[in-house]
């Protein structure tokens, strides 16, 4: 089925060609990088975790969010999600691939990850979360292949497939689950160390996933013959609205229990966050800018008229994006470093290399996304000729 994704007009081929652009320009600052060290990013002794790491914890999210189609489709038999299954779980593999890119351009040499299999230890966090995003990736890319497959050929699928199935849909909660006890099982980062952190990330992956979904749907529907249905995107809508409340209903928890409790180690963190700390302010505009994004998301999203209405809706799922995008791509990871545990504030701002590695790695996830959607249309025969 691969060769599907090797045919195409000419507007398929100038987006391929910009695709491998930018992940030329990413992979040659990446060399820069490999040959000078992380010393040109905006990394430090304080902040050793930053845009690269925040990324993948974004990205988590999107990947595990395919479980919102496939629970519907395969536990509670929706078969409205049928036509939209395979997209999300195409999705989940593209993102957990550059999940796995950005640790690996994080780790500065790359052959220091061979540490983690070399030198397993069930105690580290670590090794548990690269067998969580491992398996999950494993899980979609035979889900994903002996279901379309079985599509292709008119045939059912095999039996033993559903139990796979069924497996991936804890698996999937287990990955951004995982991801989020990293960051809350580090006792020296009060801003993590909160029992809220898992959930708080699966509403923003159940959030941002679906809302990228909707969108990819509709991309689909105006270049190919594809089209999801009205009601599975209505579906996805009412899921993102959920997810997004709940999202921002946790963050005021998460306030309020700092200002109420008023514990300074716990309290400043967030005072950086949306008010500045010590003349220091690179991350409120950015933060103001998420909230503000977040409040307009749900105005759009509660009100039927506004969520069924496609333009309104486009930029719903696209201020859900951007909002959480910003909260866990810029000022997540990064807020559990500043201030450090002796309260000095230390400012972190990715370089350009870094983000230009980072475009280069988006690059890869779209040109991936690009040709495993054509693999999928093209077995359906939704591609126009």
């Amino acid at each position: 089925m691969l060769e599907k994704a090797l045919s195409g007009s000419r507007q398929y081929w100038t987006w391929v060609i910009f695709l491998f652009v930018l992940i030329g320009v990413g992979f040659f600052f990446y060399l820069r990088q490999y040959h000078e060290g992380l010393g040109i990013t905006g990394l430090s002794r304080d902040v050793t975790w930053g845009f690269y790491i925040a990324q993948f914890t974004f990205l988590v999210g999107v990947a595990a969010s395919a479980v919102m189609v496939v629970l519907p489709y395969y536990l509670h038999d929706y078969k409205a999600f049928g036509k939209i299954t395979i997209l999300g779980e195409f999705l989940a593999i593209s993102s957990v691939i550059m999940c796995m890119t950005f640790i690996f351009v994080d780790m500065g040499q790359p052959f220091r990850i061979t540490n983690v299999f070399l030198h397993p230890s069930p105690r580290s966090l670590m090794f548990w979360d690269t067998v969580s995003l491992g398996g999950y990736l494993v899980l979609n890319v035979i889900i994903s292949h002996i279901t379309l497959n079985s599509e292709r050929k008119g045939i059912a699928p095999p039996k033993w497939i559903r139990p796979v199935i069924i497996l991936s849909i804890p698996w999937a909660i287990s990955i951004h689950t995982v991801t989020a006890f990293l960051y809350s099982g580090l006792a020296a980062r009060p801003f993590w160390m909160t029992a809220i952190l898992a959930p708080r990330f699966l509403a923003t992956a159940f959030a941002a996933g679906p809302s990228l979904l909707i969108l990819l749907c509709l991309i689909l529907r105006k270049f190919t013959r594809f089209d999801a249905g009205y009601g599975p995107i209505q579906k996805l809508a009412q899921i993102v609205t959920y997810a997004m409340a709940i999202n921002v209903f946790f963050i005021l928890v998460e306030l309020f229990t700092a200002i109420y409790s008023n514990i300074p180690h716990h309290t400043m963190h967030f005072e950086y966050l949306f008010l500045g700390l010590d003349g220091k302010s690179s991350l409120v505009g950015w933060m103001w800018t998420s909230e503000i994004l977040a409040l307009i998301a749900l105005v759009l999203l509660i009100n039927p008229t506004t969520r069924h209405r496609q333009s309104t809706l486009v930029v719903a799922c696209l201020t859900v994006f951007g909002s959480i995008w910003i909260d866990k791509g810029l000022g997540m990871v990064v807020t559990g470093f500043i201030p450090n545990p002796l309260g000095t504030v230390t400012e972190y701002m990715p370089t350009f290399p870094e983000l230009m590695i980072s475009v280069g790695i988006y690059g890869l996830g779209m040109l991936l996304i690009t040709g495993f959607y054509r693999i999928a249309l093209s077995v359906r025969k939704q591609i126009p000729t």
